[in-house]
């Protein structure tokens, strides 16, 4: 860990957070951020409305684009294992402007993020006991999701460790329950895997929305690289971590599916378009059964919010301590009892709070604002992949032992910047099935963009010398 903090002195940062996360810990991270149980169990319904038993096969379309941007961030993670990723990558390859607005739509994608994860315990726990369902209407999931959300922020204030402990054990209660789910919608099926082929009259118009739920679900894998200044010897264990919990999520999130049109009682009647995956269990397995599966998602969305907010945490830290947020003086603070930067977590939970309570009377608008945190993401992921083939072509872009694309980089780094360019087109693409209005993507985005380019003219703090690639290293001209 000395060595980790000597490397970690080579960018100019103190060892200020705790170094306690290993291998496990460290791919917990990125699985539970992306989170199968939760985000299938969510979207699945959306997803076949729209493509039918064709939309299985925009999970592979999604996991391979995913898997070259994966590629490439596990490249970064090798050479710049520092807390904050996408904003450090970004910054370090293209400079403090371009890092500012990928820390800052990553940020906003991330809040917004932690609210759509704890906002789905609606979905299943008045359904494991009716107790849950303390008041009536849509106030019950902002109570249950800000009840969460508290306490993911009490476990992120408390330590490192402690959330490590959590994350660990509720991502090894969702592999196991990924598994036996994945077991029992094969032991009841009603047709064979075949019925993915046997799709018809699908256009591409439908195809290309369905697809939103695969892209929808996975992100956030790079949540290794934000606890990198927390794992032992990240050079190494970072890249590996991203890596396996993509392949993880995609192996588990296709079985997930192909379970489920294979076990459904019909695909015809429409109540698999309505009640999606929840259906499927609960008229395939019983209630006895059901509920303990249920209970299972329970806890996968438990720990996927709680990996988003300290991953959220990180990101706030690390541009705080460059002087790039408001109040950074206090945000660039580490707690020397627990090694963790308390008052960004109880930021980014009062944060997440206040988005959960547009749900209020506007469903449809909380629905709007989650679905353009995604885009937001995907923006914040191709000023990262962007700006790195650039640096890679211009010949600018050191490689790290630990892990390279080595030849191979400029091939899987432009596949890359083309699918995210595209993703994130067509996940903003005004459509009136997904936003209403239409447009209210790109107003929302056109916001955004320009709330932010004045917040970083105003609390800018390093200057744009910080660009260069010299001899391998970044010309670090100051840190405010």
């Amino acid at each position: 860990m000395s060595t980790d903090a000597e490397d970690l002195a080579g960018f100019g940062y103190a060892q200020q957070l705790h170094r306690k996360l290993g291998g496990y810990a460290s791919f917990a991270a990125g699985f539970s951020f992306v989170s199968i149980l939760t985000t299938v169990f969510q979207l699945f319904a959306f997803g076949f409305s729209f493509g039918g038993t064709a939309f299985f096969w925009t999970w592979p379309m999604v996991f391979v684009g995913q898997l070259t941007v994966a590629l490439v961030f596990a490249e970064l993670a090798a050479r710049y294992p520092i807390a904050g990723c996408v904003y450090q990558w970004a910054r370090r390859v293209a400079g403090a402007a371009v890092g500012w607005f990928a820390g800052w739509l990553m940020l906003l994608g991330q809040i917004v993020s932690v609210a759509g994860a704890a906002i789905a315990l609606q979905v299943v726990l008045p359904a494991i006991w009716p107790g849950f369902q303390v008041i009536a209407g849509p106030g019950n999931a902002i109570l249950l999701g800000a009840v969460l959300i508290v306490l993911t922020t009490v476990v992120n204030a408390l330590g490192v460790r402690l959330m490590a402990v959590i994350n660990s054990v509720g991502v090894t209660c969702e592999l196991v329950g990924v598994v036996v789910l994945v077991l029992l919608l094969f032991g009841h099926a009603a047709r064979g895997p075949e019925v993915v082929f046997q799709s018809s009259g699908v256009g591409i118009g439908p195809f290309l929305i369905s697809a939103l739920m695969a892209a929808y679900v996975m992100y956030g894998f790079d949540s290794a690289g934000e606890l990198a200044e927390e794992t032992r010897s990240p050079r190494r264990t970072a890249p590996r971590a991203i890596l396996r919990a993509l392949y993880a999520s995609g192996l588990g999130g296709l079985l997930l599916l192909l379970g489920a049109l294979v076990a459904a009682p019909s695909l015809t009647d429409g109540n698999l378009a309505t009640g999606g995956l929840p259906y499927v269990l609960t008229s395939r397995l019983g209630s006895g059964l059901g509920t303990l599966l249920l209970i299972d998602v329970a806890i996968a969305i438990v720990v996927c919010t709680l990996a988003i907010q300290t991953a959220a945490t990180r990101m706030v830290f690390s541009m705080s301590r460059d002087g790039m947020l408001p109040l950074h003086g206090l945000l660039g603070r580490v707690s020397p009892r627990t090694g963790t930067p308390v008052l960004p977590a109880i930021v980014v939970g009062a944060a997440s709070i206040l988005v959960l309570l547009l749900n209020i009377g506007q469903a449809s608008l909380f629905t709007a604002v989650t679905s353009v945190a995604v885009v937001l993401v995907y923006l914040a992921y191709l000023l990262v992949t962007g700006p790195t083939l650039l640096a890679r072509l211009r010949g600018e872009l050191p490689s790290d032992g630990n892990f390279s694309l080595g030849r191979w980089g400029i091939l899987v780094n432009s596949v890359a910047v083309a699918w995210g360019a595209f993703m994130a087109v067509d996940i903003g693409w005004p459509r009136a099935e997904v936003y209403d209005p239409a447009y209210f993507a790109v107003a929302l985005l056109a916001a955004v963009l320009v709330f932010g380019g004045l917040l970083y003219a105003r609390t800018r703090k390093v200057d744009d010398g910080l660009t260069a690639v010299e001899g391998g290293h970044l010309a670090r001209d100051h840190i405010g």
